[in-house]
C-alpha cells in the first residue's frame, strides 16, 4: 500500500501568501537553536510547514526529525502567531504555532559556528545564538517578538498578532 501524497498548508496567490508554520524553542547553556537558508540574512527558529491532515505538535515532532535528524520532546505550546508581512513580493500571511521543544539525544554545540546543515529544497544551517533580546535583535532573528519575549517565556499560551515587524499581544489564553 503506498503511502498518501503529502501536502503542506501553503496558498500562493501572488501577490497574496498564505502559510501554517510550527516552529520550536531549543536551548542550550544559554543558547536558543536557530536556522536560515544560506542565502538569507535573517535567523528563524527550527520547524516548517504543517501538513494537511496533521497536528502542530505532529507537524513539529516531524520537522525535527526530518531537519535535526533527533527526535524532540514538546513541553509545552507557547505562542500561536499571525504574522502580516512583506516576503519577496507577496503580502504574507502566516499562521504559527511556536513550542518549548528538550531534546534528550546530544547535539552539536559551538558559541558562534555553523553546527548542524540539510539540504530540504535549498540549503538550510543550523546554529545556536545567544538567548537575550539584543543578542537575537542584533543577528536578525524572526519574528522579532521572540526576541521580545525570550527572557519571560509565558506561563499560559499566548496569541500574538504581529504587522510588519510591530507586535501587539492580541489575547492571552490558557493551555487546555
Amino acid at each position: 500500500m503506498s503511502e498518501p501524497d503529502r501536502h503542506m498548508i501553503r496558498i500562493d496567490r501572488k501577490p497574496q501568501l498564505f502559510s501554517f508554520r510550527v516552529a520550536g524553542l531549543i536551548f542550550r547553556d544559554g543558547y536558543l537553536l536557530a536556522q536560515r537558508a544560506v542565502k538569507d540574512d535573517y535567523w528563524a527558529l527550527p520547524g516548517g510547514r504543517a501538513e494537511i491532515g496533521e497536528s502542530s505538535q505532529e507537524t513539529i515532532l516531524r520537522e525535527m526529525r526530518e531537519e535535526l535528524h533527533r527526535d524532540v520532546r514538546i513541553e509545552r505550546l507557547l505562542w500561536t502567531v499571525e504574522s502580516f508581512f512583506a516576503y519577496q513580493g507577496y503580502a504574507a500571511h502566516e499562521l504559527g504555532f511556536y513550542y518549548l521543544l528538550s531534546m534528550d539525544e546530544d547535539f552539536p554545540f559551538h558559541e558562534t559556528d555553523i553546527v548542524h546543515r540539510i539540504v530540504d529544497g535549498l540549503e538550510v544551517e543550523f546554529r545556536w545564538l545567544r538567548a537575550t533580546p539584543s543578542a537575537l535583535v542584533g543577528d536578525r532573528l524572526k519574528p522579532q517578538f521572540i526576541a521580545d519575549h525570550i527572557d519571560r517565556l509565558p506561563a499560559a499560551v499566548q496569541h500574538v498578532v504581529i504587522r510588519e515587524g510591530v507586535s501587539r499581544q492580541a489575547e492571552t489564553e490558557t493551555e487546555a
